[in-house]
């Protein structure tokens, strides 16, 4: 094994030009002799570098529109050969292969093509076949080969072999085919996963290669003791929390994205709806309100719980301005989560220091598909993400009493929130707002009863007459399995109910609803989140 391997001879093939005649030049003028294939070939030529085409190496023309150029002994041996090894170099030498030290090569845009939607025999077309195999075969000799693969790495390989004398190291060249294999485990994960979610049409495919890179490695994770990062999934994705400017404030922590995802996922319900505030704390909304504008939206949300509101999350859907950002910062608040913010809102936001502002620009559309990752021991479970919404059309009234128009909006809304609450969920909610919310019972009765509790703290807080679960709806993320939790909700002071029914005691529970003169609505649709 040669630590220091001199740059005689290099190969460059790539689809991504940016960069390359620069780069090419500064080879050149190190005495390094080039070599190229199509396109690359004629855009090195063009910026006045003498180029050997491919061709000219394997005495072999290009064929079949391309497909075939690179594939032959002559430049994979030249790519594999062991200069170290006797019986290596024998066979260049019988079949006069010369040894290539430098592969500069980049992959078709495969997923780019997916992603313009391409009709299917142009996303076949770039499908690379060639320039994953000489990645790999300069990879794997990466003892004697070097392999890049990211024009971002252009001036790191220039800068190593201006302080080896023209040569490179083995821990550069170490470095670089890990992340060569990376590159090509990441391209050919990318079309299986078009070739089985897309062109096979399958939900679940009987392999599922998944790759992602890692932009940042987090302080800890849920607690001290545990490691943590971020990663992003490579090729095409929905944007989220994971890609937000962060303007401002320390460094995310793990419970940070957890919590800004969660407060960010509700907010996006609303972002066709009127101004809407989401506080969030250890991933459970605390209070959520619209109104005309933010800051009425916000202080409407942090009076339904302000003490769980305290260090939270918050998140809106509509830009800031400073009205909203100063009466946010009256509290100690971890993250604030918006489309955008007005030079005013950013200067008040800047004076504290600790607090993170993210700018997302437009919200993640709550109806996309997508997929649901959970580790459990020895495996994954994979679902579909929870994008079920429903209309007002699609509601049954199952009680003698109709809701009033104002008791079928609050139902809409304590719904759209119970969604995003832990099970078992209970959201009580009023004129646009957020009442009261228990979530993460073992039973939906307690869950019922602490929502009420905490409707009549802040009411006490807040110095109200009366808790806002009077004349209020509730929601409920699943069935009641007994009248007792509704029972729960009357006592409140609700005058309205939404859940999805489909109890074997629905009958029970509605003739609870019917005796208290409430009126109920059945979604037919649940929404467990655990």
């Amino acid at each position: 094994m040669t630590e220091n391997i001199k740059i005689k001879r290099a190969l460059l093939s790539v689809s991504d030009k940016s960069g390359l005649a620069d780069l090419g030049k500064q080879l050149a003028a190190m005495g390094v002799a080039l070599i190229s294939t199509g396109g690359t070939a004629k855009a090195l030529r063009e910026a006045g570098l003498e180029v050997a085409d491919i061709s000219d190496v394997t005495q072999f023309p290009e064929m079949m529109d391309g497909r075939v150029k690179t594939l032959h002994p002559k430049v994979h041996g030249g790519l594999l050969a062991r200069r170290d090894d006797a019986g290596h170099v024998a066979s260049m030498e019988e079949h006069d292969i010369a040894g290539i030290d430098l592969v500069i090569v980049n992959l078709y845009p495969f997923a780019q093509t997916v992603a313009k939607g391409a009709e299917r025999d142009e996303i076949i077309e770039n499908i690379d076949i060639g320039g994953p195999s000489m990645v790999r075969s300069a990879a794997k000799n990466h003892d004697f080969v070097t392999i890049v693969t990211d024009p971002s790495d252009y001036q790191t390989l220039l800068a190593e072999l201006q302080q080896n004398d023209g040569g490179t190291s083995l821990a550069f060249r170490k470095n670089m085919a890990a992340k060569a294999f990376a590159a090509t485990a990441s391209y050919d994960s990318m079309i299986a996963q078009w070739f089985g979610f897309a062109d096979q049409g399958k939900m679940f495919p009987d392999t599922l290669p998944l790759t992602m890179s890692r932009p940042v490695e987090l302080r800890y994770g849920e607690n001290p003791h545990q490691s943590a990062a971020l990663y992003l999934p490579d090729g095409p994705s929905a944007s989220g929390i994971a890609q937000a400017e962060q303007l401002q404030g320390k460094a995310l922590s793990y419970n940070n994205y957890n919590d800004a995802d969660a407060a960010l996922e509700l907010v996006s319900e609303f972002r066709d709806g009127p101004p809407t505030v989401v506080i969030v704390k250890h991933a459970n909304p605390c209070g959520v309100a619209s109104a005309d504008n933010i800051l009425d939206a916000y202080k409407a949300a942090l009076a339904c719980d302000s003490v769980s509101a305290f260090g939270g999350i918050i998140a809106v859907n509509r830009p800031l301005d400073g009205p909203a950002a100063e009466a946010m910062t009256g509290i100690f608040t971890e993250v604030v989560c918006a489309p955008g913010a007005n030079e005013e809102a950013k200067a008040i936001f800047a004076k504290k220091k600790n607090l993170r502002l993210l700018l997302t620009g437009e919200l993640p559309d709550p109806a996309r598909t997508g997929m649901g990752f959970k580790s459990i021991a020895g495996g994954f479970l994979l679902q579909s993400r929870d994008n079920g919404q429903i209309s007002q059309t699609d509601l049954k009234c199952v009680t003698r009493r109709q809701p009033t128009e104002q008791e079928m909006a609050d139902c809409l809304f304590a719904w759209t929130v119970a969604k995003h609450v832990k099970s078992n969920a209970i959201v009580y909610a009023k004129d646009g707002s957020t009442a009261g919310v228990g979530a993460g019972q073992m039973n939906r009765l307690e869950s019922a009863r602490i929502a009420a509790w905490k409707a009549k703290d802040a009411a006490e807080k807040a110095g109200w007459n009366e808790a806002r679960t009077i004349g209020s709806a509730v929601a409920s993320d699943a069935f009641f399995p007994f009248a007792d939790g509704l029972l729960a909700a009357v006592e409140a002071g609700a005058t309205a109910v939404i859940q999805p029914g489909g109890s074997i005691r629905d009958d029970e529970v509605i003739a609870a609803a019917d005796e208290a003169g409430l009126a109920m609505l059945f979604t037919g649709m649940r929404h467990f989140r655990h």
